[in-house]
């Protein structure tokens, strides 16, 4: 007997209340192509301040597959994600694309089948976007430079969230409980046998983009925080090397002083930027710990990581 196999469609939604039909639409389009399949689709609304929920809201209640989950607030698209996978738990497989039709739901058939063949992760790597602003560019290539020096994750660049993972890796994920999570790094940290798909993305048709630079900022440093230590080691390889300069500079001014029988730069001049260098390196430190004791702290207060308002067709 054949069992039919279920795979779930993962969306985060923020504002996305003129997409989300064109959307559902295209992938109804490529799905139907796909009949021996059991298809269901997840719609996280992550707070949405227009009127994206009611949009959800009544596809849901035209289409039994469509699962429409409504956050209390927005907690972010990390944990929308999460979310996702949680209510994803039974499903053979999950896709994971973005609302805001940048990701083409056309690559799904592809998706699938490099899943058929072995692959337990299916990644989507972005070879070009339309319209794309250059210091996003910018920053993503020193992002995933960064964490690939320093985290010891083999990160490629230019991946995005749109993705297709077996039963048996979100099943792992679900384990995992920090708070202030990267989704696609944990997926990355774990392993697993991969495949990976170049695409073109489109330019956002409508709307704004959900993650601003404050967003993005913060997000980075959640990541490298999360995967590496290696800020706190560079604090205190700093402060060693300033220390080591310091204790140089102050034996060449003794030597000149023993040789020469006068000073090149008056005893209070030299103290006074000796100080200032190690004020600095003390503070950096100090900065540098506060992002760890700050993880630490949001780990061990242990709130729910997201909280429903309300849930149609779960």
């Amino acid at each position: 007997m054949c069992i039919t196999k279920k795979i779930s469609i993962i969306v985060p939604i923020y504002n996305e209340a003129g997409n989300i039909l064109n959307l559902y639409s295209r992938l109804e389009g490529v799905l139907t192509t796909m009949p021996q399949f059991k298809w269901e689709y997840i719609f996280i609304n992550d707070g949405s301040i227009d009127s994206s929920f009611e949009v959800l809201k009544t596809l849901a209640d035209c289409d039994e597959k469509v699962k429409a989950l409504d956050f209390s607030r927005n907690f972010g698209k990390e944990i929308a994600l999460t979310a996702g996978a949680h209510e994803a738990l039974n499903s053979d497989a999950v896709i994971c694309i973005d609302g805001d039709l940048q990701h083409p739901p056309e690559l799904i058939p592809i998706l699938v089948n490099r899943w058929e063949e072995g692959a337990e992760i299916v990644v989507t790597i972005r070879t070009e976007i339309e319209k794309q602003p250059f210091f996003r560019r910018f920053g993503s290539y020193v992002y995933y430079w960064l964490m690939r020096k320093i985290s010891g994750i083999n990160l490629k660049a230019k991946t995005t969230d749109f993705r297709l993972y077996d039963k048996k890796v979100i099943q792992v994920f679900a384990k995992t409980t920090e708070r202030e999570r990267m989704f696609r790094g944990i997926m990355d940290w774990m392993g697993f046998r991969r495949s990976y798909v170049n695409f073109k993305a489109e330019a956002r048709v409508n709307g704004q983009p959900a993650y601003s630079y404050g967003k993005l900022w913060r997000l980075a440093v959640n990541s490298l925080t999360s995967f590496s230590l290696w800020p706190l080691r560079l604090a205190g390889y700093l402060g060693v090397s300033i220390s080591l300069i310091s204790g140089i500079l102050f034996l060449w001014m003794l030597a000149n002083y023993v040789v020469m029988k006068v000073w090149i730069y008056t005893p209070l001049a030299m103290v006074v930027v000796v100080n200032t260098f190690l004020i600095g390196v003390v503070l950096m430190a100090l900065g540098l710990v506060a992002l760890y004791v700050g993880v630490i702290h949001t780990e061990v207060i242990n709130r729910p990581l997201y909280i429903f308002r309300d849930r149609i067709n779960c």
